[in-house]
């Protein structure tokens, strides 16, 4: 055959790179583990050559996709974007790749996603969702797959996560409106069952107790971090004798509900009332007026924990299996001094 004509092989790269064709395996499929001159030098070399990894065929050489799967419970809440990006960004670095698995919080699709991921269609799973994936079809135990859970760590459960210190953000929340001068401090919570809200009310709770303030039963309002929960906690509060001076909602989303509904009955924000978040979600600091918020390391808290998946795939020794990110306070125009 005309070797113009013929398909570049591995050992063409090796050769060109001068390199054995291990190193060159390596560079491609774990490039972190190669030195970064020799990765440059393989990775010039395939350009130069124009050869394509069979990727089929390494698979099934190492027993391995080099594929991973995050399930997000809704891949529309904007929340879930830097976290992915995070994951994406990191698995890259490594020479894995992302599958994204959409539940919309549906237990028929979690069992979809189960049976995809104990098929052996991926190395390892990443949790999003705030609870494992049920067992396949007959099954009894759970997935015998490498798995992190991130952003929220799931109760009962052994596997390792990574997520916000969510007690301590609260808290240093709430301690924040009450420095603003505020006493009578509302709280919108989340979902009941959340583990997230678990931490964040006690926070808020903790923050009180330390100024000597005991909660008031009829400034804490149900939510579940939508937009029109917010607004329905705004007209709630309408509906006292006295407002609040502050109110410290759980997510963003509900404190731009909280802003919105006070502002459809006339009240100005924060002249009238204080409000505050948590998330700083994109369009928090563009919002009217600009929301105070709780600053989540979203993308780092993706990077973390894939940066853990892949040791665990990896049969490496995780350094720690319980992660809890500190967050950051900003302050921005809805709350003002009383």
């Amino acid at each position: 055959m005309d070797e113009r004509l013929r398909k570049p092989r591995i050992d063409d790269v090796a050769r060109r790179a001068g390199v054995s064709t291990a190193t060159v395996s390596r560079a491609l499929a774990t490039p972190d583990q190669v030195k970064p001159k020799t990765r440059e030098a393989v990775e010039k070399a395939v350009l130069e050559t124009g050869y394509v990894l069979n990727v089929a065929a390494r698979n099934l050489r190492t027993n391995r996709t080099h594929a991973v799967l995050a399930v997000v419970p809704d891949v529309a809440n904007i929340f879930f974007s830097q976290v992915l990006r995070g994951i994406s960004d990191t698995l890259h670095q490594h020479g894995y790749r992302l599958v994204i698995a959409d539940t919309g919080n549906d237990p028929e699709r979690e069992r979809d996603h189960a049976e995809f991921a104990q098929a052996g269609w991926v190395d390892g799973l990443l949790l999003l969702n705030g609870r494992l994936l049920p067992a396949p079809e007959g099954g009894r135990r759970r997935l015998a797959v490498p798995t992190v859970s991130l952003c929220e760590r799931i109760p009962g459960s052994d596997i390792p996560y990574v997520e916000t210190a969510n007690r301590e953000a609260a808290r240093a929340m709430t301690e924040r409106l009450l420095q603003l001068g505020h006493r009578r401090i509302g709280y919108v919570s989340g979902p009941p069952n959340n583990i997230l809200e678990h931490d964040r009310f006690a926070g808020y709770q903790d923050a009180l107790a330390a100024r000597g303030l005991a909660p008031d039963p009829t400034l804490v309002r149900p939510g579940d971090y939508t937009l029109a929960m917010g607004e329905a906690a705004a007209t709630a509060y309408l509906a006292l004798a006295e407002l609040p001076d502050a109110v410290f909602a759980s997510n963003d989303a509900m404190a731009m509900g909280l802003i919105r509904g006070f502002t459809a009955a006339g009240l100005s924000v924060p002249e009238a009332i204080s409000i505050a978040g948590f998330d700083d979600i994109e369009f928090a600091g563009a919002y009217n007026p600009a929301l105070t918020t709780v600053h989540q390391a979203r993308s780092e808290i993706g990077a973390r924990a894939t940066t853990m998946l892949i040791d665990l795939i990896e049969g490496r020794q995780l350094a720690s299996r319980e992660v809890h990110l500190p967050a950051e306070i900003v302050m921005r125009d809805s709350t003002r001094e009383r």
